[in-house]
């Protein structure tokens, strides 16, 4: 579908008339009614889900869980909650940056607690030990619909966070909307690659594995509601999928459609991935100038952006300096380069505006952050060290899993044993309770709980035993 970029000139002509009471009424309910007489309570909707967020254990457990490199390597490193803490300011001054440029669709972006809201949640659903751990529950749930970070954290937010019974935090729809990166069912978008099952765990190769990126089949009922006021020619489409062109290793469907409010949280979240993880591996001697000058300066020689182009040969000298103010004032430089190159460009074939408006970088600037990405992942992410620490998280989930498959009531906890045994009894897939059960986990407390199922210490059975 074409797209067009938005000038101020043609926004300022856009009609804002949708900005009415009622369609924000539509946009600002909540699958469980809620009437809490709360004292003075003046907050807006997208205040209260940022609270909701902020005070979630499924939050809390973010410090203990990696981003990109391994516990215990060094105190220093980024966690998921400090990752997700940098994308939710950089979110916030992506959208303040968009508020000036684009006046006239203030009404769409007339909150900064929505974006902080949608970055703060958009890693809760991911799962110990990073990738490894995510691809490790999506082979043991390989038959019974999947496993994927993206789609827990709308399960999270939906169904298991206990602010609610069943309706987990309650959020209003539009904040629901916009941690949508995937709006479509894992049945939907599976292609089966026939890949036959390893015979041992160890064997287990990742990229033959790919999570689908997707809402969970249990979770139908949740997303029919987020999208139920779209009209159904605005819901078919943003549900299309096919196939990825770029990610040719990647053999299922991809929708191809995001939010406004999602497409600001995943520019924040590239940004932040991009070049704060960089500054980590700087820090910590994972790369170097050379490499630098070689894979990021020698791949942007044909953009046009004289002053990017300019900033990327230079700033090298800043980002690899022994003199710790010159790297933050480099890192800043960087990120403010891309929060300023952001537009919002406009798909006609949607009626409603929230989808119908997009935010995206300019070309060039695109084309830098897609570079440090690529550098990021080859020198840090595929780096052997942290790739060990990846297989080793992967043999521990799916040794826990393996576990409590085996004999659930048994090895359960009695609240987690309750839900699995519910599950059984009513045939609504008790192997998502398993899934829900070990994602949930924080890197740590996989570790230790692997320790004592399979560890060679008897000390504590020895006691156990005497009484």
């Amino acid at each position: 579908m074409p797209k067009n970029t938005l000038s101020g000139t043609d926004i300022s002509q856009a009609n804002s008339s949708l900005a009415t009471s009622h369609h924000q009424n539509i946009w600002h309910q909540r699958l469980l009614g809620e009437d809490k007489h709360r004292r003075n309570d003046l907050r807006s909707p997208f205040q209260r889900d940022r609270a909701r967020i902020l005070h979630s254990a499924a939050f809390r457990r973010l410090q203990a869980k990696t981003q990109v490199l391994g516990i215990g390597m060094n105190d220093f490193y980024r966690t998921r909650l400090t990752h997700s803490l940098e994308v939710s300011q950089i979110g916030t001054g992506i959208a303040a940056q968009l508020r000036r440029k684009y006046p006239n669709l203030k009404y769409l972006l007339n909150s900064m607690s929505l974006i902080e809201s949608l970055c703060l949640a958009h890693d809760i659903g991911h799962p110990p030990f990073g990738h490894g751990g995510e691809v490790a529950l999506h082979y043991m749930m390989r038959n019974h619909g999947g496993f994927e970070g993206n789609g827990q954290t709308f399960r999270i937010l939906t169904r298991l966070e206990p602010y609610t019974p069943n309706d987990g935090m309650n959020l209003s729809r539009r904040t629901l909307l916009g941690i949508l990166k995937y709006p479509a069912t894992y049945g939907e978008l599976v292609i089966d690659t026939h890949q036959p099952s390893v015979k041992n765990h160890r064997q287990l190769k990742p990229s033959q594995w790919p999570p689908v990126k997707g809402v969970f089949n249990d979770d139908n009922d949740k997303l029919t509601w987020v999208l139920d006021c779209l009209t159904t020619d605005d819901k078919r489409l943003f549900q299309t999928s096919e196939q990825s062109l770029t990610h040719t290793q990647y053999p299922h469907l991809k929708t191809k459609y995001k939010s406004l409010d999602c497409s600001i949280m995943e520019l924040a979240d590239d940004i932040a991935y991009a070049v704060h993880d960089l500054e980590d591996a700087i820090v910590m001697g994972i790369v170097n100038e050379a490499q630098w000058q070689q894979y990021v300066v020698g791949n942007l020689g044909d953009i046009e952006d004289k002053w990017l182009k300019n900033e990327f040969e230079h700033i090298g000298d800043k980002l690899f300096s022994h003199q710790h103010h010159l790297r933050k004032d480099a890192i800043g430089t960087l990120v403010n380069a891309f929060v300023t190159a952001i537009n919002i460009n406009d798909n006609p074939h949607f009626t409603e505006h929230l989808l119908k408006y997009n935010a995206h970088l300019e070309t060039d600037y695109a084309m830098a952050l897609s570079v440090l990405k690529q550098f990021v992942y080859k020198f840090v992410i595929r780096k052997p060290e942290i790739q060990m620490l990846e297989y080793k998280g992967q043999q521990i989930v799916m040794e826990l899993f393996e576990a409590f498959e085996s004999d659930p009531e048994r090895l359960l906890p009695l609240n987690t044993c309750e839900r699995w045994l519910d599950a059984a009894e009513n045939d609504t897939n008790p192997m998502r309770v398993l899934a829900d059960y070990i994602s949930g986990m924080t890197d740590e407390f996989a570790a230790r709980l692997h320790q004592q199922l399979f560890g060679a210490k008897t000390a504590g059975i020895l006691e156990l035993s005497r009484e």
